[in-house]
């Protein structure tokens, strides 16, 4: 396995890092090293639109919506560099990372020239329309319903945990338009408008302070027909593939991210003087040596993708969210270890401080995008074809 660049791609390196300083240290210092989602809704858009007016918000995308039609190594290059750079978390990811990939692998070229420009721009921000009360991990047990009355669907139903619900402009839905059917049949894909009649978002208060979430209510909420991705009751395979596209480059990104907090972590231990302790430091080199594995695995996931063609998941790729969940909790627990009492205090009534806040964060890891207990039957049914697990009657 390549584990360094080719030479041929310093430039492209060098061109993004000096852009990011840049703006991050200058019209966009504001936003530099902020870790909560949804603070500065206004200026992270504003954000979102100068990255994209830059061409490096979608630099994997082709160049006729909007990328630079990189190259994975440089897809790479740009998201480690952006980590880096200390950027805010991107408020557009959903519509960048999982919505725009899948709308440019099943979309019609309406919805691709309707969609992709906006979210390239900077310009849409969309949230997920998956989970419910009772459809987590089980997202085959959706009970949100559409009809189809003419050109449009009409949506009665609820979503909860929906990221960015709040601020979101536009929702992926997962519906059950067949009547009377059950499991991932009859279930269809539509694009829905947040800002209209009958779509009432609410938002979750978390334990940190923070909203990100939002709990969502359609009633009689209106998606047109051609907002429809793939055919009526294809939908759960149309939502599989979606998820697909969170392994995709977005990890490394995701693991520059750690990196920032166990270096936190480990400024923190130095400033209290934990980093004397044997067992302290133990535990820090077992997190740099998980999260050296993560970016090596990550890697070899993606390359094989590239050579795939874009093709099926490897059985390797399975194995990454129970992986890194399972690490993100650990370092979760590290922090609070070595921060000691002084990480039990909050700086204000409203926000915790950063490691406090990823402790709590990293709690649910290891229960949103499939639990651990799905991720393990992922593996055990998918990626080593094994016998599904009996299902009760």
């Amino acid at each position: 396995m390549q584990l360094a660049f080719a030479p041929e791609l310093k430039a492209f390196r060098e061109e993004a890092a000096d852009w990011l300083e840049t703006q991050l240290s200058g019209p966009f210092r504001g936003v530099r090293g902020q870790t909560n989602q949804v603070d500065n809704v206004e200026e992270r858009r504003a954000w979102e639109q100068a990255m994209g007016a830059a061409r490096w918000s979608v630099v994997g995308w082709p160049e006729q919506w909007g990328g630079r039609g990189a190259s994975i190594a440089e897809q790479v290059i740009f998201a480690e560099e952006y980590a880096r750079a200390k950027g805010p978390p991107r408020v557009g990811h959903l519509g960048v990372e999982l919505i725009g990939p899948t709308l440019l692998a099943l979309g019609t070229e309406e919805q691709k020239a309707r969609f992709l420009p906006a979210i390239a721009g900077g310009e849409a921000i969309w949230c997920q329309g998956y989970s419910e009360p009772g459809a987590g991990s089980d997202l085959a047990n959706v009970k949100t319903k559409a009809r189809l009355e003419g050109d449009r669907y009409l949506i009665d139903g609820q979503k909860i945990w929906t990221s960015m619900g709040m601020i979101a402009d536009w929702c992926f839905v997962v519906a059950r338009t067949t009547p009377g059917s059950v499991g991932p049949k009859g279930l269809s894909f539509l694009l829905v408008e947040m800002d209209q009649p009958g779509v009432d978002p609410r938002p979750i208060r978390q334990m940190t302070g923070e909203a990100e979430f939002a709990e969502v209510f359609f009633d009689n909420a209106v998606a047109r027909a051609e907002d429809r991705v793939g055919a009526e009751g294809d939908g759960w395979k149309v939502a599989m593939a979606l998820l697909g596209f969170e392994r995709g480059v977005s990890t490394l990104a995701q693991q520059m991210h750690f990196r920032n907090e166990l270096d936190e972590i480990v400024e923190a231990a130095k400033a209290n003087g934990m980093a004397q302790d044997p067992i302290t430091r133990q535990k820090i080199a077992k997190a740099h040596a998980g999260l050296k594995i993560m970016r090596y695995n990550a890697l070899r996931m993606l390359a094989e993708d590239e050579a795939a063609a874009g093709g099926t998941l490897s059985g390797a790729a399975y194995t990454y969210k129970l992986y890194w969940s399972q690490w993100h909790k650990a370092l979760g627990e590290l922090a609070m270890d070595v921060l000691g009492q002084a990480g039990e205090i909050g700086a204000n009534e409203e926000r915790m401080p950063p490691l406090p806040t990823m402790y709590l964060m990293s709690r649910s890891d290891t229960i949103y995008a499939g639990t651990d207990q799905i991720q393990r039957n992922l593996i055990a049914e998918r990626a080593l074809g094994l016998p599904r697990e009996p299902r009760g009657a």
